[in-house]
């Protein structure tokens, strides 16, 4: 593939996106998204086409089809959401969401992580759903603030950390109160 310079590209094998700096033989000169410049080979390298910056903004999610299924220690994942009788459970993290985070900014995964959990909730709210468990796991602690910001702002509702036997320090439970 031929690049110039000054475009925008993402790494194949791993997260992150620079600009081309300059180009050697066999080699790429990029600055990537955090300022540093990196040597990177020409076949680890995509090429970005136009802005994608806004992709992920207000991602339309319908989790009124997916599978509704009974309490079970089954793990196997069912799209972003799972439906249990007596509560609803979606994980966060962006491996659950997504096929790929290659080329994703990490405030480009953060923006469709609630993006998403903004859909589970609106569905959630609309269907009457009285218990939600939200994993965001641990890591720094930005998604756990993120959704936390997010429930403070909502009215008729609770929410702590969720059982530590079964989700570590790595999930919050929120329990909703309708009139």
């Amino acid at each position: 593939m031929l690049f110039k310079i000054g475009e925008k590209v993402s790494f194949l094998h791993e997260s992150g996106w620079g600009v081309i700096k300059e180009i050697k033989t066999d080699t790429v000169l990029v600055e990537d998204e955090t300022g540093f410049d990196r040597p990177i080979p020409l076949n680890e390298l995509v090429k970005i086409y136009g802005n994608q910056e806004d992709r992920f903004d207000d991602v339309p999610l319908d989790f009124s089809e997916k599978e509704v299924r009974a309490n079970s220690n089954n793990n196997s994942r069912i799209d972003d959401t799972r439906k249990f009788k007596d509560f609803w459970e979606i994980d966060l993290h962006i491996h659950e969401l997504l096929d790929s985070d290659l080329g994703l900014s990490n405030a480009e995964m953060m923006r469709h992580q609630i993006s998403v959990l903004k859909s589970f909730f609106r569905n959630a709210s609309d269907k009457r759903i009285k218990k939600l468990i939200i994993i965001h796991g641990v890591g720094q602690g930005v998604l756990k603030a993120e959704v936390r910001a997010f429930l403070q702002k909502q009215d008729g509702l609770e929410f702590y950390d969720s059982d530590f036997r079964e989700y570590g320090k790595g999930a919050t439970t929120v329990e909703l109160f309708y009139r």
